[in-house]
């Protein structure tokens, strides 16, 4: 059975402050619900706070994205390591913003995962488990091409990786025209997608693979959708937006009934 995990993306928003009370109130619930798994993913100024707090929770600590070194003259940017100083388990990888604002591409993309799959095993013996964001933008599912648009991205987000080690990657489905606008796919279109996702990874990497592969809905998640979706065979979480910045939203969302 796949345990099912919600992820809660904080995005540039909130002070430490907000963030430590916020957190405090996850803890009182998060520490109960030993049948899912709970991610935040607040801004890199809070990781190590939060991280304290967390490092020995249920609740579980993620970062917003990495640059693919050890270390470098990269000014302004946080390696994989840094990430597991402040006891980061997950980082987000691919999310429609990075690739639309800062131009990433699937190569870079590529190059991310790698080196969070590679991070910490030697030194720490503790894994970095990317959350791989993929989904296709209105016009390109008007003309009905999403599922070519989702497999291009999971080739290119995924080359080079043995079966292993794509079996450690979290898949998140935002399709990219329901990201903070308040529309959501419905139960059926994102079951439909996320079924497609698992064909896909059986076909590449075996069924195996497929099978035990999480694979997330994403998209103005909200109390009021969550646990239609969450209900899909296929959909085995929800990475979550700006529902995930207030204690009420985001607790109704990790303690959705199916």
């Amino acid at each position: 059975m796949r345990q099912p995990l919600i992820a809660g993306n904080w995005k540039m928003y909130l002070d430490i402050g907000k963030a430590i009370k916020l957190t405090e109130s996850l803890l009182a619930v998060v520490e109960y619900l030993e049948d899912r798994e709970v991610v935040i993913c607040p801004p890199f100024t809070m990781l190590y706070p939060i991280g304290r707090m967390v490092r020995d929770k249920h609740l579980k600590l993620g970062g917003q994205n990495l640059y693919p070194a050890a270390e470098g003259a990269f000014t302004g940017e946080i390696s994989p390591d840094m990430l597991l100083d402040c006891w980061c388990r997950y980082v987000i990888l691919g999310h429609s913003e990075r690739r639309q604002y800062f131009h990433e591409t699937d190569e870079f993309i590529n190059q991310k995962v790698k080196s969070a799959l590679a991070a910490g095993q030697e030194r720490r013996q503790v894994n970095l488990t990317p959350i791989l964001c993929v989904g296709e933008r209105e016009a390109e599912r008007s003309a009905g091409n999403q599922e070519s648009v989702v497999a291009a991205q999971l080739s290119g987000n995924l080359a080079g990786l043995t079966a292993e080690e794509a079996g450690r990657v979290v898949i998140a489905y935002e399709p990219v025209w329901a990201i903070g606008t308040g529309r959501t796919a419905t139960p059926q279109d994102a079951q439909a997608m996320h079924g497609f996702v698992r064909q896909w990874l059986a076909r590449e990497y075996g069924a195996g693979v497929a099978e035990n592969t999480r694979i997330l809905y994403g998209g103005s998640v909200k109390p009021e959708n969550v646990d239609s979706l969450l209900l899909q065979p296929d959909i085995d979480g929800a990475l979550v937006g700006g529902a995930s910045l207030k204690a009420e939203s985001f607790i109704r969302i990790i303690k959705y009934e199916v």
